[in-house]
């Protein structure tokens, strides 16, 4: 090795640290660009997902302006005063907090609900088999926990562009769009306030799996 390449060599403790900091900083880039590891803290989306599941989310799907479509699983913010101290856990330790921070914890703090309204679409329930209607067209949610509980609660609203109507996999369990009609927001979700779509169950071990949307929405005609 001449001395010119003996000169420019790191020391072991250097290179080290170098190493560290470049995985921490491509793990905050994972974690804000492409996926998010979260758990599943109620009930309210069985059987699709059963809590304490880890998941992770993607977000590439909504990149360049690409928007949530009907039947996907998302992730979101709080929209104000949807969550309770008993959906807001967080890491219990300075190790797994330092994970969080990075996107390698399952994270707390936000709701996980099925969109089966967007913008301009007109949401009802139910008609006469107590089935969800969007524009009219009446969907057979094959996904449903209990569908005589999708009954519970009757409404019928039209989304404002750039919003969302969401609802939970267990109708007579999830405080969703519906219970919040009452609200400022009137149980509409922001777009923006999306952090991705469920993509893959990584825990427990026997029931991983990628989520895929189903095909419930694709006869719904434009709103």
């Amino acid at each position: 090795m001449s001395e010119t390449a003996k000169k420019r060599q790191l020391p072991v403790w250097q290179e080290s640290i170098l190493l560290i900091v470049t995985a921490l900083v491509m793990a905050v880039v994972v974690k804000a660009f492409f996926v998010q590891a979260f758990y599943i803290p109620s009930e309210s989306m069985e059987p699709t997902m059963l809590v304490d599941d880890k998941i992770l989310v993607q977000k590439v799907s909504y990149w360049g302006g690409g928007d949530p479509d009907r039947g996907d699983v998302v992730v979101f913010d709080d929209p104000g005063g949807w969550l309770n101290d008993t959906q807001t856990p967080s890491a219990s330790n300075p190790v797994q907090r330092g994970l969080e921070l990075i996107g390698l914890f399952p994270t707390g703090g936000h709701l996980i609900k099925r969109v089966v309204g967007v913008g301009g679409d007109s949401v009802e329930c139910c008609d006469q088999e107590g089935r969800l209607q969007v524009n009219g067209e009446s969907i057979d949610e094959r996904y449903l926990l209990d569908p005589s509980a999708n009954a519970d609660l009757e409404f019928d609203v039209e989304v404002p562009e750039g919003y969302l109507w969401v609802q939970g996999d267990n109708r007579g369990n999830s405080a969703d769009s519906r219970v919040h009609q009452g609200d400022p927001g009137g149980g509409f979700i922001p777009v923006e306030s999306v952090v991705g779509k469920a993509w893959l169950r990584v825990w427990p071990w026997k029931r991983i799996g990628f989520q895929r949307s189903p095909d419930s929405f694709e006869s719904v005609p434009s709103p």
